[in-house]
């Protein structure tokens, strides 16, 4: 249980399955009042009213979906009209899809640019300014063993994931003079629904999965230590450090054959 933000506010994105739920379940056992925002308002409700009555916490609910590009400022705006100061910005909402990119549609991977990327930087500009006026607060970005090498078949994918790693390491070191933190939480194979939404559950099925709860638990901690980034799991963080004595081409050309569909190419 991380006591760090205890009776502070954290806002966490995506926050109605997978890590986002155990992000939010984790803080609230520490203590910390939680403004949560998905697309799913009967999963937020649900979970919000849990986590009241279990930690005697508060907690906000906002529907948005981060696809539109005008979500991250209306979600800026509730919480300054509710007169919340967030301390903790989570940036967990995401997600994948794969297949070779033809067979995506075109809208599916503009969307995962918008979520993934544009909603990130748009939601962590409104909150990091408030941070820096008030020389405090933290950061939380949802990255992935992904981020460190192109991945074909979830090629966008990986390409999002490594500019969330790169945007948290650089402005980890540009909010150092302001006391703020930030961190990229990079998990490999996690518990959730991400597979089934991406359509990789086939090849996910035969790797070992880590809990969405140790995820959880890894980020909230190398967050509150100063890391500009972690790897969760110790096979997931070999695996990510051994590539790099392996020429490029090499490791996406092994991805490629991992990830290669079959006859029938994935929608």
């Amino acid at each position: 249980m991380n006591q760090e933000w205890k009776g502070k506010w954290a806002l966490v994105t995506g926050g109605s399955s997978g890590i986002g739920v155990a992000l939010a379940k984790q803080l609230a056992a520490g203590g910390a009042h939680l403004v949560l925002t998905a697309r799913r308002r009967e999963r937020l409700e649900e979970l919000s009213q849990s986590l009241q009555k279990s930690h005697g916490i508060r907690t906000e609910v906002f529907t948005a979906d981060l696809a539109r590009p005008e979500a991250p400022q209306e979600i800026y705006d509730f919480t300054k009209q509710q007169g919340i100061e967030i301390d903790l910005l989570i940036n967990n909402a995401g997600f994948g899809q794969y297949g070779e990119l033809t067979a995506v549609e075109t809208q599916r991977l503009l969307d995962m640019v918008q979520v993934n990327c544009a909603a990130v930087v748009h939601l962590t500009r409104l909150y990091l300014a408030d941070m820096v006026a008030r020389r405090r607060g933290d950061v939380l970005i949802l990255a992935s063993t992904a981020s460190f090498q192109a991945v074909p078949y979830i090629s966008t994918y990986a390409a999002t994931k490594a500019f969330d790693l790169l945007l948290a390491e650089g402005l980890a070191e540009e909010m150092k003079p302001y006391g703020i933190r930030v961190c990229a939480l990079c998990p490999g194979s996690t518990e959730s629904e991400f597979h089934v939404v991406a359509g990789q559950e086939k090849f996910t099925a035969k790797y070992a999965q880590e809990t969405a709860e140790k995820v959880a638990r890894t980020g909230l901690q190398s967050l509150a230590e100063g890391k500009s980034y972690v790897i969760s799991g110790m096979g997931n963080y070999w695996g990510a450090q051994m590539q790099r004595l392996v020429p490029r081409r090499a490791v996406a050309r092994i991805a490629a054959k991992m990830f290669r569909p079959g006859k029938a190419h994935a929608k």
